[in-house]
């Protein structure tokens, strides 16, 4: 990992909570996001810190321990109907997340479950809706802006368009699931994270498929 990042871990209890939680988080990428998100609250005078994706708040644990440890507030955007591969009849479809009444997908109740066995709800504020709807009701600065959601291009662009102007001067840009190779998975966040590059970010830290950036000093 970059110095650049802090060299932090979370309590053992956390990140086996975090292991027992429902998602697809490597433990590597894991604890790369939780130092990001220490050294980026720290460094912002303890700006919020934010994920668009939470699903059943698998990362969404480490992002609330980074928040509790820096005594600030992990946001987590997402409507919790599930992503397009989440839908029945694809790959990472879990039909125990179906709402019966509704027959649509409701990773809501997972989530604050996953939270509550956590320990760390009161560190966390759910914004339940769609990600470029919320962001263009936002107005303040974060920390850190992690994204994580809908993998199709138009979601992953509307991701980074409505957050990564909101991130503060020392904020960090984390990008999930970037995949330089096709046949590893989706080119959407790839995209994402090389747009990124292209704009002024510069990257601190590589692990498996997260990056992270931030934005380069001005000359």
């Amino acid at each position: 990992m970059s110095d650049l990042l802090e060299t932090t871990r979370p309590q053992p209890e956390v990140l086996a909570a975090f292991e027992d939680a429902t998602g697809f988080m490597p433990v590597d990428e894991g604890l790369a996001l939780y130092a990001a998100a220490v050294t980026a609250a720290r460094r912002t005078g303890g700006l919020p810190v934010l994920e668009i994706g939470t699903y059943c708040g698998r990362s969404a644990i480490l992002l609330a321990a980074a928040a509790r440890e820096t005594g600030t507030v992990a946001l987590t955007v997402d409507h919790h109907r599930g992503s397009e591969e989440q839908q029945p009849g694809w790959e990472y479809h879990d039909p125990t997340l179906v709402d019966p009444e509704v027959g649509r997908m409701d990773t809501l109740p997972r989530f604050r479950r996953t939270l509550h066995a956590a320990g760390l709800e009161e560190h966390v504020v759910a914004l339940v809706g769609r990600s470029p709807q919320i962001a263009a009701l936002w107005s303040g600065r974060l920390a850190l802006v992690f994204i994580d959601g809908g993998h199709t291009d138009e979601h992953a662009t509307a991701d980074y368009e409505g957050w990564a102007p909101h991130l503060a001067p020392e904020g960090l840009l984390v990008v999930h699931d970037v995949f330089p190779d096709p046949a590893d998975g989706g080119q959407a966040p790839y995209r994402v994270y090389l747009r990124a590059l292209a704009e002024g970010f510069e990257e601190v830290s590589v692990t498996g498929s997260l990056r992270v950036l931030r934005r380069r000093a001005a000359a």
